[in-house]
């Protein structure tokens, strides 16, 4: 009865820090937010593969995770979208709540993840998606 629990356990804990099994079709990674902080700081990511992204507001207060290349966090550092829905690398995360989106990144690289809450960058909400070649 141990070995089936133990065995889901550790498949859990491996596609929560973005590990999938041999021949998996997809991966999966989690980050939680926690005074306003992203926790890992830093995932990586194979290149070409959907990734299912679960995001965790452990906090009192409402954030949002916008990933992408510069000019992404350009505009959303002026912008006036209050609630994001549409894209699944900009996702609204309502205080104490959790939400999913699935992403594949076609290039390699190393893309910023940021919350543009009003100062909430600035406090240091902000990481690193690292997409590598399969």
């Amino acid at each position: 009865m141990r070995a089936p629990l133990l065995a889901g356990a550790l498949l859990a804990v491996a596609t929560a820090a973005g590990c999938a099994p041999a021949g998996a079709a997809s991966q999966g990674v989690a980050i939680v937010f926690r005074y306003s902080r992203f926790a890992p700081g830093a995932v990586t990511v194979p290149a070409g593969v959907p990734v299912t992204v679960t995001l965790r507001n452990d906090d009192p207060i409402e954030h949002e995770w916008i990933v992408g290349p510069p000019e992404v966090h350009a505009a959303h550092r002026v912008g006036t979208e209050p609630f994001h829905a549409e894209r699944p690398t900009e996702v609204t995360v309502p205080a104490l709540s959790t939400r999913q989106t699935r992403v594949t990144w076609d290039r390699p690289g190393e893309y910023a993840f940021i919350c543009h809450l009003p100062g909430h960058e600035d406090y240091g909400m902000r990481g690193t998606v690292r997409v590598v070649a399969r």
